[in-house]
């Protein structure tokens, strides 16, 4: 490589890094962390870390794996999560969307003829996985906080003769972080009696959220409540430079998926066969290296700064709300220059902020004060 095609390309890197930098600066509407330090692991960044299988399974031909700590990151979620002691599976994916995926192919191995139910205000990937496995579903309408309408949801179950129901559950709608009830949603299904059903929850930022709510605010969400599957994000509430993700199924289900493959030697019950080896390490990094405990101080920081910013608004006549136990702010819909500088995501008319805990307090400072001016602009 010539000297000036070198040159060009650190002039380019140097560019799309400053670009990033600055857009990272401006990151307060998704649910995605940032602020993390894995510089501790960059060695393992020389290695071609491959992580095919199923964790779980006898050791792969291939060595150049971390399935092992794969394992310890799952085995530490289902604990949180109080999935059945040695009657739980999992593994770490490459985000929400193949957790759900898995969710739903395992829910369809399951029930070869089941329905998915599901509210609209679901991640739209649930639909997309729901077209790839060919799954017939019934669309039920949400509540005006974002959560399933539970007396249409009922409906909609007596209404079914299809095959056994499939329930999508929102453990924090994206627009409003907003938490299905699953107490209500298995007293509906006792009382119309069936019996045959699955639960996936998609819990990709709430996961990492809920279990660390002062307790009594908030009802049961996870294995506790009777669910099958769960999928949580691993670059949303814990952090994460690369897209991941855990998902964890009981155990009696898997069996009924999988198929062993001679030339690595090993056992296949995952979406995606070859996987990412370094997230395992980020997440084994985040959850017990630096410890899993430190989690509670900053959700319920957290907490406290949501309520800060919804009340700030609202004092400056702004209609802001939020869901309880949310980190999701529910804001009117702004100008389109600020959505975009601010990666404001928006739905009809109204976007939403998050109060990630890392969030600094000087960008939610400029953000608020922007977004009151911007709003006294478009309502004069």
């Amino acid at each position: 490589m010539g000297m000036d095609k070198k040159k060009q390309e650190r002039k380019q890197l140097k560019s799309l890094y400053c670009e990033l930098r600055r857009a990272t600066k401006h990151l307060i509407g998704y649910t995605i962390s940032k602020g993390f330090d894995y510089s501790p692991l960059f060695r393992f960044l020389e290695f071609p870390i491959n992580n095919i299988g199923d964790p779980y399974s006898d050791p792969s031909y291939l060595r150049v794996n971390t399935l092992h700590v794969e394992k310890m990151v799952v085995d530490r979620l289902a604990e949180l999560f109080h999935a059945p002691k040695n009657g739980y599976w999992g593994y770490v994916t490459n985000g929400g969307t193949e957790g759900n995926l898995h969710g739903l192919y395992v829910a369809r191995e399951l029930y070869p003829n089941g329905v998915v139910f599901l509210s609209d205000q679901t991640h739209y990937s649930a639909m997309k996985n729901i077209h790839l496995l060919r799954m017939p579903f019934v669309m039920v309408k949400s509540l005006s906080n974002g959560e399933i309408d539970y007396a249409a949801l009922q409906e909609a179950l007596e209404a079914n003769e299809k095959g056994p129901p499939i329930i999508f559950a929102n453990i924090g709608t994206t627009m409003r972080g907003a938490i299905d009830d699953l107490t209500q949603i298995r007293s509906i299904l006792s009382h119309l009696k069936i019996k045959k059903y699955y639960i996936h929850c998609d819990a990709a930022f709430y996961g990492m959220i809920l279990p660390y709510v002062p307790e009594g605010l908030m009802k049961p969400f996870d294995f506790r409540a009777g669910i099958d599957s769960i999928a949580i994000s691993g670059h949303k509430m814990i952090g994460s430079p690369i897209p991941c993700g855990v998902s964890i199924t009981k155990k009696a289900h898997i069996e009924k998926i999988g198929m062993p493959i001679e030339y690595v030697g090993i056992k296949d019950t995952t979406i995606s066969g070859s996987r990412n080896g370094v997230t395992p390490l980020f997440l084994w990094h985040q959850l017990i290296h630096l410890g899993e405990k430190r989690y509670g101080p900053v959700v319920r920081n957290a907490l406290t700064k949501a309520e800060k910013i919804v009340h700030f608004f609202n004092t400056r006549g702004i209609p802001a709300w939020k869901n309880p136990c949310s980190l999701t702010i529910v804001l009117p819909r702004p100008s389109e220059p600020l959505a975009r500088k601010w990666q404001l995501p928006v739905q009809g008319e109204q976007c939403c902020m998050i109060a990630l805990p890392r969030l600094p307090q000087t960008d939610i400072d400029r953000f608020q004060k922007e977004f009151v001016a911007d709003y006294k602009r478009r309502n004069k």
